[in-house]
This record gives structure tokens, sequence and C-alpha cells, in this order.
């Protein structure tokens, strides 16, 4: 994984180099730095494919045309066996696979890309910028005058000097002569073809598993991990990666209580790590810990979102854990949204099902894929996230809302089907198979910290404050105020602020009075779920 930095229309090396001093930590083993003519491009690298020889920016044409990318391309091999006979490859990089594709076919050949990915590619005077189809890895842009500044984070942005930070749409690729031009969108809902419950399972089985086994991609030194908390997800995903990586590490992490016992997602994950053997790993953090932390994620996290600051605080100290075993972790990222796993969701119109987690997924780039990458890269870590393959993805959008909300044992159980899938497999006992689900915070016990320490460190009269100075910021409590003000220390300038990902999705106050007191406050925290 890595950094980007980099600017058209203008050599300004010396700006481009200040952004790259600040995504250090996206990329610990690299630098290089590349000017031809009015552009520059500029990389820090996180060495996993071809760590000897993978330096970027990869030039070729004697130094014509070259690329930076962050991500990994998984079906890189494939896609570079017809390109090597006509073209001449530098490096073993998945990236550099990239580069002479475009030579073969333009700027579509990012519609043959497997993988998550933001890249800068120029060719002579013309260049190319491109975002992977839901957004899993950043990318930023603005403008300062006629010249266009591009970033992997807000924190290096606000130092070109751009009147206004711009979110890179994710399925989109960038050229100055076609503008935006959308590559990818997510499949629409044809949930009237998988019907069969048997021919269905088989197919989440089959997909899932290669999803899996493709995201293992590293060169032989570079070690792999999984965080697994004990629930369906990512205990799922630690399963299927403990058949290919022996004594494969896993990780996860959480509080103790009044009475010193832990928190629900460390027992369980003891279970599943038990169960598939796995090399497994615990962090309890305590209160004082949490709170230390919190201007760090704030920070780092690039957003002030009370939902998404509460579940970045137990997942950076996951990924804090992680780092130091492995530089590769897989997580369970997108199966709530793929197969409708929120507890929201069993009050919502059944035949709005879908087309509700479908809207869910395009909004991850900004939730829960943002809070992924930022803290993984803050510890010099990459995450990937099977369940969001867009093969998986496709295969999700013509599952019937019946086989994803379904009752079980008496009552409406989430994600049914892909329960089922697994059922009977030994990949993971029925009781992590079949665990009620619980969100990020609450597994790992410090669901309501940051609400408390807001109430206690602001007033009424300063959140009232806060909120009429900032009318472009979205701040609807106390919660919200008070980690907008930490923000403010880092990102004093508005022009990032329309780039800050606030999730502003479903209102759920109709459905409340529809069901009000009738499910065991699943409709408590329905806003915190959605990027649990």
């Amino acid at each position: 994984m890595c950094g980007l930095a980099g600017c058209f229309g203008i050599k300004d090396e010396k700006t481009i180099n200040k952004m790259l001093d600040v995504l250090g930590h996206r990329g610990p083993n690299d630098r290089g730095i590349f000017s031809r003519g009015r552009m520059v491009l500029g990389h820090t690298r996180l060495s996993i494919v071809d760590v000897a020889g993978g330096h970027q920016p990869i030039l070729a044409e004697n130094g014509k045309m070259g690329i930076i990318c962050n991500g990994e391309i998984y079906n890189f091999r494939r896609l570079r066996e017809p390109l090597a006979s006509k073209y001449a490859f530098t490096t073993f990089s998945d990236s550099e696979v990239i580069l002479h594709l475009y030579r073969e076919k333009g700027p579509s050949c990012v519609k043959e890309l497997d993988g998550m990915f933001a890249f800068a590619l120029f060719d002579g005077d013309d260049f190319l910028l491109a975002r992977d189809p839901v957004g899993i890895k950043p990318l930023y842009y603005g403008h300062a005058g006629e010249n266009m500044y591009f970033s992997s984070e807000l924190g290096a942005m606000i130092l070109a000097g751009v009147d206004q930070v711009h979110e890179f749409p994710a399925g989109h690729y960038y050229t100055p002569r076609e503008g935006f031009v959308r590559y990818y969108n997510i499949p629409e809902v044809q949930d009237h073809l998988l019907t069969n419950v048997e021919e269905t399972k088989e197919l989440i089985r089959s997909t899932f598993i290669r999803s899996v086994k493709k995201r293992l991609l590293a060169d032989p030194e570079i070690p792999v991990g999984s965080f697994c908390s004990g629930g369906l997800d990512s205990s799922l995903v630690a399963a299927i990666a403990a058949d290919e990586i022996p004594h494969l590490h896993t990780f996860v992490v959480g509080m103790k209580d009044d009475l010193g016992d832990v928190s629900d997602d460390i027992k369980a994950a003891r279970i599943a790590a038990k169960h598939i053997g796995s090399t497994h790993h615990e962090l309890v953090f305590t209160e004082g810990e949490y709170y230390d932390a919190l201007p760090t994620v704030i920070q780092k996290l690039e957003s002030y979102d009370p939902s998404l600051v509460r579940c970045a605080v137990p997942c950076y100290f996951t990924c804090k854990l992680a780092a130091d075993y492995v530089t590769v972790v897989l997580t369970g990222e997108g199966a709530d949204e793929l197969f409708t796993g929120y507890h929201y969701m069993k009050h919502f119109p059944l035949e709005k099902l879908n087309q509700e987690a479908r809207r869910c997924i395009g909004g991850l780039h900004n939730i829960n894929l943002q809070r992924a990458d930022r803290m993984g890269m803050y510890f010099n870590l990459e995450l990937r996230v099977p369940f969001l393959d867009v093969e998986m993805i496709d295969l999700a959008m013509k599952i019937p809302h019946e086989l994803k909300i379904r009752e079980h044992n008496g009552a409406k159980i989430e994600k049914w089907i892909l329960r089922k899938a697994f059922e009977d497999t030994g990949y993971l006992p029925d009781e992590v198979l079949w665990r009620y689900k619980v969100q990020y915070t609450q597994g790992a016990g410090c669901e309501s910290l940051g609400e408390a320490m807001a109430e206690k460190a602001m007033t009424d009269e300063e959140y009232h404050r806060i909120k009429a100075e900032n009318p472009l910021a979205t701040i609807n409590s106390k919660e919200a105020a008070f980690y907008f003000k930490i923000f403010r220390e880092f990102f004093p300038n508005d022009s990032v602020l329309g780039s800050v990902g606030i999730w502003t999705g479903f209102d759920f106050a109709e459905e409340r009075e529809k069901v009000r007191g009738t499910v065991d406050g699943d409709l408590k925290h329905d806003h915190n779920e959605m990027v649990a």
C-alpha cells in the first residue's frame, strides 16, 4: 500500500515533496518523485509485491510515460502474460501491468483491473487518474487556478493551496479530454435470478472462497493475517485464509467490564481462533487508552462523524496490534451491506431491502472503507476486503431478500443465506456461524465512551456556538461538536469540509415509530450500526 501526491499543469516539486512528507505512514519502505514538463508525480511505498524491485514512479518509453499506484491488482499475472511479449517490463510489480495495459487499450484498461486501486498515469502531456469500483482506496483532488493537485489523504491536500478539495468518485477515471467517466456501476438489483437455496449456497461458497484466496497475494516474505472479532464476517474470512496459511495470525481487541470480565468479541474470537487453529492475539485496552487515542484517531481518520469515530477507535487498536505481526490483514467489511446484515433492515420494507443494500454499498467509500484505510495505513498496514470483490457484489444483487433475512430458531436472523452457505463445512463452529450480530463498539465493550466524554467536556452553550459558527459542518449532537473541535485542530481550512465522510444516509425516524418497543433495542443504534 502506498501514498500518492502529484500535480498536473505545473512543475511544483516543492509542494509535492511537502505532501509526501505527511504521507510517510502510508509508505515507510520507499519514496520516489518524478517531474517532466508541467507535472510531478510523488509516491511513498509500503512494499508487498516485488519488494526488491517495485520502486515508483514506474517509467516507460525513456521517461515519456509513467505511473504511481496505491493498491493491489489481484489479476496482474494473468494480465501481464500477453503484454510481456509486446512491452518491456522493468519490474515484477502489479502496478506496472496497468501502465502497459494502458498502452494497449487506453483509459478503458481500468475495466479489466481486478483489485483495489487509486493511480495516476502520464503519457506525454496527457494523463489519467482512476479509482477502484467501490472506493476501497482513497483519492482526493483540487484545483489551484488551472493546475490540478491530487493525493491519497486530506492531510496532504491542505498543503496544496487549492480552493476546495473533492473526493475522486469511486468507479471513475479522469482524463483532460474526457473529464470524469464512470466505468463501473454497482449492479442493479435482479433478485429474481437466484431462488434455489442449494444453488445459491454453492455460488456464495465458491465465489467467496475464491475472493479470500486471491487477497492473500504478497511476496513470500510478507506476512498476511486476518482480523477475527468472533463475529460471522471476520471469522469466516479468517477460517478460509487459515486453510491456505498455516498458523495464520488473527487479531481481536476489547475492554474489561467493572467485574474484570472481557468483552463479548474477545470471548467469541477465542472460540473461532481455536477452531481454525490460528496464532491468536488479543489486546485489552482501557478507558484511559481509549480517550488518549481519540485525537490521533480523528486526525488520521479525517472525519468527525460520531458513528465513524466510535468504530475507528477499536479499529485503531486492532491495527496497532496486528502491525506487530503482519503487513497485510484481511477484514470482514462489506458483508452487512451485501447480505442485509444490519438490525434495522429486519424492519425495512421487504420489497426495498435489496435496493437499500445497494445504496449502502455505494456509500462505503467514505465510511467503513475510509476507516479501514486510514487506521491501517497509520500503522503501515494494508487492509483487504474480500466481501467487496466485484464478483461478490454482483452475486449479492441477485439474491432475493427472503434468503438474506429469514427466521432461524424462532427469530429473524440477518445474513441467513451466507450462514447456510458455510453450515456443515467445518469452517466455523455453529456458535460462531450463528452468533447474533453486535456492532463493532458493542462487541469491543466501548459503545458509549465517546458520547459520555463529550457530555462531560462540552457545555450546551459551547455546542450551540460551534454549530452556529460552522454552517458547512454536519453537527447534530454534542458528540459531533466535540469531535469537530478536535478535527479543527488538524484541519482549520474549510476547503476540506466537502470531502469529509459524514454519514447522512437512511432516516430511521419513520421506521422507529412503526416498530417502537417491539425489538430488543435493535433500532437504538441504527446510525452507529451503519459504520460498525
